[in-house]
């Protein structure tokens, strides 16, 4: 039987109550004595923050915070916010990776744990949060009990927390999210207004719409034997394409072409919907995880400092099309490109088995060009500037 459930909108999370700092508390003791518990790096710290409540219970969110030792009252740091993928948590070592491109950062679980344990066992926090399981396992729950109802609330009381702290220019935050988490931002993004950047790797929206090939990503972790019923109903909830068309900041979307999850076409018919700027980054077969694949493309911080911190913005592309046997795309860049990669495949069927060539195009100023292979089914350029930064074109099927 069909579940009746009312669309959330903006309305649904009060964020004007979410803007203002959350009261914060020590770490757990588990934490603190537990040897299970990560080595935690110079400069960054533990807390817990208090979060909504969760089936009527106060709840406490883990987080891990830093601020780099030269922010000042007088010269704040910009700031960034951090949302774990499914089955992780809070990492240090994220926050670390931002204090040394001097950024202060915050790293929370929003799934109801603390980082004690290991990948996708993490303890639960003592706090009566959970386990809250991302994706659409507790679809059949109160909404307000429900995990992305929390995940998106604990991120803006997260940068809420993070604007609060001395040393950090409240001004100058963005969020970056890994899988689940950048899904997270993805709605984030069309909710929190304070929000000067996002950076969604992976994770989009459009995820119950089929997809060319039939396939859809909810059905993995459906409740129901009736796939439709689930992702009709999460979608009418959750899915960031009710929000994207309100996201007008800026946006850096990175995803690979294989990836198991999040395919190419979801990836498209998201970043379309938001009408702010935006930045692509497709690399061919890029691993899905967290660690340097997610959270070390330089591309992220760069993109950051280029909205926040004076940087050099990375290129953009103007136009890309093909005809008469020719691909091309024009650009614009204040830093030289010095390679253009045309990928391409000729395979149809799901994109996760798709088999993907790499050619050299040529340059001219802000021109790449390249005769366009026989039997093309798919293809996008990717700019390469003299930094390795890459922006990629829209993928696009042949004329």
């Amino acid at each position: 039987m069909p579940v009746a459930t009312p669309i959330f909108t903006a309305a649904s999370w009060n964020i004007e109550k979410l803007s203002r700092a959350p009261g914060t508390f020590p770490a757990p003791a588990a934490f603190s004595r537990s040897d299970a518990a990560p080595t935690i790096p110079e400069g960054v710290h533990a807390l817990c923050f208090k979060g909504l409540p969760y089936q009527r219970k106060p709840t406490r969110v883990f987080a891990f915070y830093g601020i780099p030792e030269n922010a000042t009252a007088a010269n704040p740091a910009p700031g960034i916010v951090l949302i774990h993928g499914g089955g992780g948590t809070a990492f240090a070592h994220w926050v670390k990776r931002w204090l040394d491109h001097g950024y202060a950062a915050i790293a929370f679980d929003h799934d109801g744990g603390i980082p004690v344990g290991k990948q996708g066992a993490w303890e639960r926090a003592p706090t009566g949060a959970g386990p809250r399981l991302c994706g659409v396992a507790d679809i059949l729950q109160p909404l307000r009990d429900q995990w992305m109802y929390h995940a998106v609330a604990d991120t803006v009381l997260a940068h809420s927390l993070l604007a609060s702290l001395p040393g950090v220019d409240a001004t100058r935050i963005g969020v970056t999210g890994v899988s689940w988490g950048a899904v997270v931002a993805a709605n984030v993004a069309g909710l929190d207004p304070r929000l000067k950047f996002a950076a969604p790797v992976y994770g989009c929206g459009t995820l119950a719409e089929d997809d060319d090939d039939g396939s859809r990503f909810l059905c993995a972790d459906s409740p129901w034997d009736t796939v439709d019923e689930s992702l009709t109903t999460w979608s009418r909830l959750w899915d960031p394409r009710n929000r994207l068309p309100r996201a007008r900041l800026p946006i850096l979307w990175l995803n690979g072409t294989n990836d198991f999850a999040f395919t190419p076409l979801a990836w498209r018919r998201s970043h379309r919907l938001a009408p702010g700027p935006r930045a692509l980054c497709m690399r061919v077969r890029m691993q899905h995880g967290h660690g340097p694949a997610s959270e070390g493309p330089a591309e992220i911080p760069a993109f950051a400092d280029s909205i926040v911190n004076d940087g050099a913005p990375l290129a953009r592309v103007l136009t890309q099309d093909s005809h008469d046997g020719t691909a091309w795309i024009t650009f614009e860049t204040t830093v030289p490109i010095v390679r253009a990669d045309f990928n391409f495949t000729r395979d149809e069927g799901r994109w996760q088995d798709r088999m993907w060539k790499t050619l050299p195009a040529t340059i001219d100023r802000g021109l790449a060009t390249i005769p366009l292979p026989r039997n093309v089914t798919t293809y996008f350029f990717n700019l390469i500037d003299e930094r390795g930064l890459i922006i990629s074109g829209e993928h696009q099927e042949p004329l």
